[in-house]
């Protein structure tokens, strides 16, 4: 028997969120959330998203058991942006059972007709912060913080909901070359004084001077803000949202793994990575102390996989250069700190500038994911 409870409490939701961990569990590819940011995701007081938008999270159970989970969010803000009405769900997971799918998905389709809705979309969360997006090619790869792992059978199931492509995602996998070419190096020198560019020393002002390095931090989230304006499923970020962001950067910042690239000291482009999680995610279950501190130390003092969270251009300076400067910026880090390897967080399959920056590299597509689409009218024949 297959019951769906609608959930709010705190009880149920460290369930909600405990779900995923015990579902990958020994799983060597699956890199868990933090039970600190999935709080705080679904907590009002905190996700200034919760402004524009309404979430109801979902649990369902066979025969007694947890058996899948799920959470709708009516984002109200991205629906008026871009003149929709799409009901997103995120968090998705489920046992291979297509019943428990079926039963969820009844749920968030109710909500759907009673806010007058057209399509249901996702896995698609609150912001471009969070990850997005179902795995649905590299089941055999490892995950990165900013991404979402599942087992295949969910796109099996999604197919069995009639779900079609809405949105692809790519990632790649770079291979960092053995000697850095001289000539990028001499163009992004080039560059720098042609326009008056100058790229921000954060080694010394992460020791030095926080307050100014979370200034330009700040500057950089609305940079993002700018550029990712038009992409798939975005909506602008408060102030609050930025703050909340910055301590994920602050988390996991190597001064050789960014790169801040400014014009008469505000921010023009900007580009961060990190040391690869996956183990510290997986080995602390959900939380970084006591078990997670290990991995996170060796994380961050032994790097071999770099993964990139984003990189952004203001309008104003696209195409002018700076973001040769600061991919060779980041290039000289990596060979610093003996990386390896660098992955690409999901980029958008038809973002050709995003991708077109690789190009001259030694690179792999790893990974794809998918926001799916349904409609409104047709899961509702098929579930009714």
């Amino acid at each position: 028997m297959i019951t769906v409870k609608q959930i709010s409490s705190k009880r149920d939701k460290k369930k909600f969120f405990k779900f995923l961990i015990d579902l990958y569990r020994g799983n060597e590819y699956a890199a868990p959330n933090l039970y600190m940011d999935e709080f705080a995701e679904f907590d009002p007081e905190i996700n200034d998203a919760f402004r524009f938008c309404d979430c109801k999270m979902f649990l369902a159970y066979k025969n007694g058991k947890i058996a899948g989970r799920v959470a709708g969010i009516w984002h109200r803000g991205a629906n008026e942006k871009f003149g929709l009405k799409q009901l997103r769900f995120t968090r998705f997971d489920v046992i291979d059972d297509f019943e428990v799918t079926k039963a969820l998905f009844c749920e968030l389709l109710k909500w759907a007709k009673e806010l007058g809705m057209d399509e249901i979309i996702g896995p698609i969360s609150f912001s471009d912060l969070n990850e997005q997006g179902m795995l649905i090619e590299g089941f055999d790869k490892p995950s990165t913080y900013i991404e979402i792992y599942n087992y295949p059978y969910y796109v099996e199931h999604m197919q069995k909901l009639g779900a079609y492509k809405a949105a692809d995602w790519n990632c790649y996998v770079l291979r960092v070359p053995d000697k850095i070419d001289e000539r990028y190096l001499k163009l992004a020198d080039m560059i720098a004084k042609r326009n008056g560019y100058e790229l921000l020393n954060i080694k010394y002002l992460l020791k030095h001077d926080k307050k100014q390095l979370s200034k330009y931090i700040l500057e950089c989230l609305t940079v993002l803000d700018e550029a990712f304006a038009e992409l798939y499923g975005t909506s602008p970020l408060s102030e609050k949202q930025k703050a909340r962001e910055m301590k994920t950067v602050y988390m996991a910042l190597k001064p050789e793994l960014a790169a801040i690239v400014v014009k008469d000291g505000k921010v023009v482009s900007y580009g961060f990575m990190m040391p690869s999680m996956n183990e510290v995610l997986q080995k602390g279950r959900g939380k970084i102390f006591p078990s997670g501190i290990l991995p996170y130390i060796r994380a961050m003092k032994n790097v071999k996989v770099a993964d990139m969270m984003s990189i952004g251009v203001t309008q104003e300076h696209k195409n002018k250069g700076s973001v040769a400067m600061i991919i060779a910026s980041c290039l000289k880090g990596v060979k610093e700190l003996g990386v390896k390897y660098v992955e690409t967080g999901p980029e958008l399959d038809y973002n050709d500038h995003v991708q077109n920056l690789w190009k001259n590299f030694d690179r792999e597509l790893v990974k794809k994911h998918r926001c799916w689409g349904l409609k409104v009218e047709e899961l509702d024949k098929l579930l009714n």
